[in-house]
């Protein structure tokens, strides 16, 4: 994906000059179309590691070639960021030279594989007829999901439009390898901090089970997939929709793991780490009890006031109905002055009893919702690092008390 400076000027480029300087792309017959599947592999940007593709359109006879690819956002559109958080995110389709376009990727270190496709020469014409649709000025802009309708969906689409809804045909009934969520922590695996803050805002629609079809919200995916996609050749047999691949730049940067990280352990011995140190300095190291309690407890707030608005004032559907807000939450927030004062013996008020209790109850439940038959949130990881830590807080807390009782006695 790329940014623009501005996206008028870019349609109106591509519109009035761009279409001119490639007269033959345009007004080529069918017969003399060549499309290809462009596939960039992931980059070293954490929202390059999702990879990105393009839809190449190449005239046999004059040799020229364009790139339509549908990963353009404007840094400069006004309340971007602010727009973005909310979920409302405007990106755009573009055209350019296919070198200029592809080297860009070649330069960066990033993969660049050409798929030739098998398209007849009505379905070629088609193809080109929509994506210079695409292009003017009322129909550019499209409301991006980076799970349902970003860059490489849109490309699917747009050949899928095509062939006449062969594609979608043959990729539905094929199960995904991976979910989205598993997905995300295989290619976000690089960046440890990022990856863990998306996964814990990822509510269940992450972890449903996928089709071919879905999965194919990733480019390298849908490059895979389209390899074992076989189209009516016209004479009563099958014939491949990938005539030719060829690797145009191989990948000089990391790859990516073949399966996402196991997170049970890592988080599971964080959980259970935290939890000790708060059992372990309640009585002789009662100040660091209390900050190692509180920097929990703030943590959780925080989070759990994310994962709230997230789900109440975004329209990320893929973060809604989060079963993680009852491991954390804002009422932790009401917790912290109470474990100040349980260090010097003070024993917690009935309200605070209440509350712990309340959380406690809370991340019973998200244990009970776990176990549930049918396809829940696979949030194991995070049960397993918070769970603990609040059994810990509660005993801190209780502690407390029996510390007031010792000294009354």
């Amino acid at each position: 994906m790329r940014s623009i400076r501005s996206a008028f000027c870019l349609v109106a480029l591509c519109v009035s000059s761009g279409f001119a300087a490639h007269a033959d792309v345009v007004d080529a017959p069918g017969a003399d179309l060549v499309v290809s599947l462009i596939t960039y592999g992931p980059g070293d940007v954490y929202w390059e590691r999702f990879g990105h593709d393009a839809i190449q359109v190449r005239d046999r006879v004059s040799g020229q070639s364009v790139d339509f690819n549908y990963g353009v956002f404007d840094f400069d559109e006004r309340g971007f960021l602010w727009n973005f958080a909310r979920g409302y995110m405007h990106y755009m389709i573009d055209v350019e030279r296919s070198d200029v376009d592809e080297g860009d990727y070649v330069d960066s270190g990033r993969s660049v594989t050409l798929q030739r496709l098998a398209l007849s020469p009505a379905e070629a014409v088609q193809l080109r007829t929509y994506l210079l649709w695409n292009l003017r000025p009322e129909n550019v802009v499209y409301d991006y999901n980076y799970y349902t309708n970003n860059c490489a969906t849109r490309v699917r689409d747009a050949l899928d439009r095509a062939l006449g809804g062969a594609l979608r045909k043959s990729l539905l009934p094929l199960p995904a390898a991976m979910t989205y969520r598993q997905q995300t922590a295989r290619l976000m695996s690089a960046q440890p901090s990022l990856m863990l803050a998306i996964d814990l805002a990822l509510g269940p629609m992450a972890d449903r089970p996928l089709s071919a079809w879905q999965e194919s919200f990733l480019p390298m995916v849908l490059e895979r997939d389209l390899r074992g996609v076989r189209l009516p050749d016209g004479h009563g047999g099958l014939e491949p929709l990938v005539s030719m691949q060829r690797t145009i730049a191989p990948n000089r940067l990391p790859a990516p793991p073949a399966e996402p990280p196991n997170l049970e352990w890592p988080l599971g011995l964080a959980g259970l780490a935290l939890a000790a140190a708060i059992v372990l300095t309640r009585r002789r190291r009662p100040n660091l009890y209390a900050s190692l309690t509180t920097v929990y407890l703030v943590g959780a707030g925080l989070v759990g006031t994310v994962l709230l608005a997230l789900w109440t004032l975004t329209i990320h559907r893929a973060a809604w109905y989060n079963a993680n807000l009852l491991l954390f939450n804002p009422l932790a927030w009401a917790l912290p002055a109470a474990v100040w004062r349980s260090r010097r013996g003070a024993a917690p008020t009935l309200a605070v009893k209440r509350l712990v209790a309340l959380q406690l109850v809370a991340a019973l439940a998200a244990v009970l919702i776990h176990a549930l038959p049918g396809t829940v949130q696979q949030n194991q990881p995070w049960l397993l690092f918070a769970i603990p830590v609040w059994l810990a807080v509660a005993w801190g807390l209780r502690a407390g008390r029996r510390l007031t009782q010792e000294i009354r006695s």
